[in-house]
């Protein structure tokens, strides 16, 4: 099966939509235990993710192509922000998220005990998606939508409801499909306690006449079994689906979890198994939280693309068994890209997680950011850059990194495409420096006179400083190649990087592995594909690539195909060690070779050393330095821009 292209932007733009869906209601920061099988009270770390219903759906929708849009309420605050800017990062449309200076964002402790049992505390009181009233309902951007989702929760207080009724109605009035999850929480309901998060039912003869009258304005319902429960006042299911349908002609969608999902578009048969179906899949439960949501960003996929039920239900079942086998709610739903892959090669193993092939394509489709192209300054400290700058002076090598941030920042001008190489031992002052720009930032692990990445001074042995890292900083590694794959050095530094790249996948960290002769008179040109092969064989997949600008461009051609081949979803290959400028680079004045291959560049930071000894002497001030930088990297800059417009790549 391939998952149906269906709502094309010409479909959109036929009916004078701008967006396929809008959600409305709840918004909140989760916070997931990090330690699996253990109490809630006994967590050492959290994972910080978006969540919410709403907020999660219109994450699921977009990953599958669909335009969404939230409306919702966030704190003026660290955490609204973060809602705003993850949500930007997804491709939601944030114009209904409206910034309350009043309340604090939601937040939500989780944790998962076992395959049944998920501990979760909502801390929700008077915070700022409660607030949200009629008059943050814009009928303009309501006008927009093609289909309005409304979740429960916003139906259990007065304000919310007029919020949500309204945005509803304008739905209707404009002939938008209209949807209820219903997203039954019994204690943000007031009907449990705070220790009860986890509770799904609880009956409430107050809770069912409330959604009753709600019912008929929707077009679509779904729910758990024991969601429909509470909407129809029974506990048994044909009879709560019969109480349901006798209040609304909305198709109804009742959710089974392992046994899958069965839609009732007319009455409600005596054997809902005479419903239609869509296969549910065979996976472990690892977390069953937002499973819900996953399903209903596939739910309205389908529904959006006017795919029959059967073809809907199986891409919503498999949205939410992705949901089910990974850590956190929206970062687990899949991407279009990969549920394609995943029908097409079919399903390998229970636990979706350990699927390595299926874990790198979700990887690679939602990663941060799109950089098409990339222009890095390195300034990394080497043995000759520290050299050029020693002494006890405020002359030192930290100060003259943060003059290149400087210049690179000057460069950039705000623009996407720019970056920097730093390390964390005299680089931690400008790495500090550049974490509130929108700068690619690069952090060097490696040393320059390690043979390989067990000798390395910031590393060493403890791979958990890796923990200590923001998620915007990209790990950048060095890989020598060496003429044999056999050798001890090969071997050792290949168990290294098997290590480091493991680990920073966990952490959502991003590599840049750059392939370096091992003997600085060999141009690699005979061991570098057979290294890229290598790499990839033992799961290394960096999002990155550097590879040597001195290569011959067949060599240089060669390791781009196998790295397509490999991974075609690889963001780019760097030339690296590519020249500055005249000003201050020493070399044997031959201009470095401009590779139409490659997505960008970073020079070598010894480049460097002498513009450094200037200024470190008192031959040069800062402003000196800084204009210099500014020249040659600039010049670098239109250089390399000329070699991509020969090659019609984007900048």
């Amino acid at each position: 099966m391939v998952v149906p292209k269906g709502n094309s932007n010409d479909s959109v733009c036929n009916m004078g939509k701008s967006l396929d869906l809008i959600t409305i209601g709840r918004s909140s920061v989760d916070l997931y235990g990090g330690q699996v099988g253990g109490r809630l009270e006994d967590m050492a770390s959290f994972n910080k993710y978006i969540g919410g219903s709403p907020t999660n759906i219109a994450v699921g929708a977009a990953r599958l192509g669909l335009k969404s849009a939230l409306i919702t309420r966030v704190g003026d605050e660290h955490m609204g922000r973060f809602i705003r800017e993850e949500l930007q990062r997804e491709g939601v449309d944030v114009s209904g998220v409206i910034t309350d200076r009043d309340r604090l964002t939601a937040l939500v402790l989780l944790g998962i005990r076992d395959e049944s049992s998920f501990p979760l505390i909502f801390y929700r009181e008077d915070c700022a998606d409660m607030a949200l009233s009629i008059e943050d309902i814009d009928p303009d951007f309501l006008a927009k939508a093609r289909c309005v989702c409304a979740t429960g929760t916003h139906l259990s207080n007065p304000q919310t409801t007029a919020a949500v009724l309204r945005a509803i109605e304008l739905a209707k009035k404009n002939g938008a499909k209209t949807a209820l999850d219903i997203d039954y929480r019994p204690n943000l309901w007031g009907l449990a306690g705070h220790d009860a998060g986890e509770s799904r039912y609880i009956e409430s003869q107050s809770v069912t006449d409330k959604l009753i009258q709600t019912l008929g304005l929707f077009d679509l319902i779904v729910g758990t079994e024991e969601e429909f429960h509470i909407a129809g006042g029974t506990v048994d299911t044909t009879e709560a689906l019969i109480s349901v349908r006798k209040h609304t002609e909305a198709v109804l969608v009742c959710k089974r979890g392992p046994l899958g999902a069965i839609a009732f578009e007319d009455e409600i048969p005596d054997d809902i198994e005479d419903g239609v179906t869509g296969p549910g899949i065979d996976i472990e439960v690892f977390n069953v939280l937002g499973a819900g949501d996953g399903f209903m960003a596939g739910l309205l996929y389908g529904w959006l693309s006017n795919c029959d039920w059967q073809e809907t239900l199986k891409t919503a079942n498999a949205c939410g068994a992705f949901a089910v086998s990974r850590h956190g709610c929206a970062p687990s739903y899949p991407t279009r890209e990969e549920l394609e892959f995943f029908f097409m090669r079919g399903q390998r193993n229970r636990a979706l997680r350990h699927d390595r092939q299926l874990e790198q394509v979700h990887w690679a489709t939602t990663r941060r950011s799109d950089l098409p192209t990339l222009r890095i300054m390195n300034c990394t400290g080497t043995a000759e850059l520290k050299a050029a700058v020693s002494g006890e002076s405020r002359r030192n090598l930290p100060a003259f990194q943060s003059l290149c941030l400087k210049a690179v920042l000057s460069v950039a001008r705000s623009r996407p495409g720019y970056g920097i190489i730093l390390d964390s031992e005299t680089g931690r002052r400008a790495l500090f420096e550049a974490a509130s720009s929108d700068l690619w930032i690069g952090r060097q692990a490696s040393r320059e006179d390690s043979d390989y990445l067990s000798e390395d001074l910031n590393l060493g042995t403890d791979l958990g400083v890796l923990t200590e890292w923001p998620l915007e900083h990209v790990l950048h590694l060095q890989c020598l190649c060496h003429a044999s794959n056999q050798t001890k050095q090969w071997l050792a530094q290949l168990n290294d990087l098997q290590r480091i790249f493991a680990l920073a996948r966990r952490l959502r960290l991003e590599t840049a592995l750059q392939l370096s002769p091992a003997d600085s008179s060999d141009k690699c040109d005979d061991s570098c594909v057979d290294s890229i092969e290598r790499l990839y064989s033992h799961g290394i997949f960096p999002d990155w690539w550097a590879l040597a600008s001195s290569l011959e461009v067949s060599t240089f051609r060669h390791a781009n195909e196998t790295i397509q081949t490999h991974d075609p979803n690889c963001r780019g290959v760097l030339s690296a060690d590519y020249s500055l400028g005249t000003n201050f680079h020493v070399s044997d004045g031959q201009e470095s070779t401009d590779h139409t291959l490659a997505r960008g560049f970073l020079n070598d930071p010894n480049q460097l050393a002498p513009l450094a000894k200037c200024w470190a002497n008192e031959s040069l001030g800062d402003a000196d330095v800084i204009e210099q930088l500014v020249v040659c990297f600039s010049e670098a800059c239109s250089r390399f821009n000329r070699s991509i417009a020969r090659s019609n790549l984007p900048l």
